[in-house]
């Protein structure tokens, strides 16, 4: 049986070709590929490539100031956040949210709307698998080219679960049977509607948007639709603590607010969505609300 693509590179000894991320004294990194005859220079000195070529991950090497680095292969969240950049990425705290919130399983059939520099698409395509299925679509050419080369790089060469396709996706979505939607995009709700037609019964919708004029239109539009159960939204945050003997505290630095995440689920053909029992807020609506939760007819 042959390995999973990229699985190859994760693994084994240093190969030409791997990229290799060294720690300094200080915890920063420094990322590079291996080629055969070269040299790796820093401010504080330099080795040859050859010197981590066939040597065990996590090998220490010297530079010629006599300074240790720590030798590894990146993580896939250490190489979004230091791939070429066209769009902002999908930072991995938002990442591993989307991966188990949406359920992405192996051999899952995934569309994915604004693919960015390819980060997500990177998390989906390890999940998956080459089993899978996943169709990105990206408005912008320059966007997409980039996203493709972050993609092939991590993977070593194209992904056999891949498909990447340059237009909006109202226009050019034909898949069917699809299991989960990943919409990354300034008005997701414009998708809903064709999405809604592309999931099957039970198929998950989420969409990632950085406003929260963006959320309640996103939500809003969800609910209206009446293919769908009751959406769900939130945010995360991430707060890292430093370790010491016993000077243990947070960090004075933390991730906070990069983006709202909202799933809600495909409903089976002709079934309207349970009532709401939620009591919204006095005024959220409006004065002229009578829908649900607003008075008497509600069964809140």
């Amino acid at each position: 049986m042959s390995e999973p693509t990229g699985a190859a590179r994760r693994r084994g000894p240093f190969k030409v070709g791997d990229q290799v991320q060294l720690t300094d004294p200080k915890g920063r990194h420094y990322t590079f590929t291996l080629e055969a005859g070269k040299n790796f220079h820093t401010h504080k000195g330099s080795f040859p490539h050859d010197e981590l070529i066939g040597a065990p991950e996590g090998s220490v090497v010297r530079t010629t100031g006599n300074v240790a680095y720590l030798a590894l292969r990146p993580l896939l969240p250490d190489y979004v956040l230091s791939m070429p950049r066209g769009a902002a990425v999908v930072y991995p705290k938002d990442a591993g949210q989307i991966l188990a919130f949406a359920d992405i399983f192996p051999g899952a059939r995934i569309v994915e709307a604004g693919v960015g520099s390819g980060s997500l698409s990177s998390f989906l395509l390890r999940a998956i698998g080459d089993q899978g299925m996943l169709h990105s679509y990206e408005r912008r050419q320059d966007f997409a080219d980039i996203a493709k080369q972050n993609v092939e790089r991590y993977f070593g060469g194209p992904h056999p679960a891949w498909q990447l396709t340059v237009g909006d996706l109202q226009d050019n979505l034909s898949d069917t049977e699809v299991d989960r939607v990943i919409l990354d995009m300034l008005a997701p709700w414009e998708c809903v509607e064709p999405v809604s037609k592309a999931l099957v019964p039970g198929g998950i919708l989420c969409a990632y948007v950085a406003t929260t004029t963006q959320l309640a239109r996103t939500v809003e539009t969800i609910r209206e639709h009446g293919s769908f159960n009751e959406p769900a939204a939130w945010e995360s945050m991430v707060r890292n603590w430093h370790v010491e003997g016993l000077a243990v505290r947070p960090d004075h630095r933390m991730i906070g607010h990069t983006g709202f995440l909202i799933t809600a689920r495909r409903l089976a053909d002709g079934v309207e969505p349970p009532l709401r029992r939620r009591r919204p807020s006095k005024g959220a609506y409006g004065d002229d609300y009578d829908g649900p939760g607003s008075g008497s007819g509600s069964r809140a």
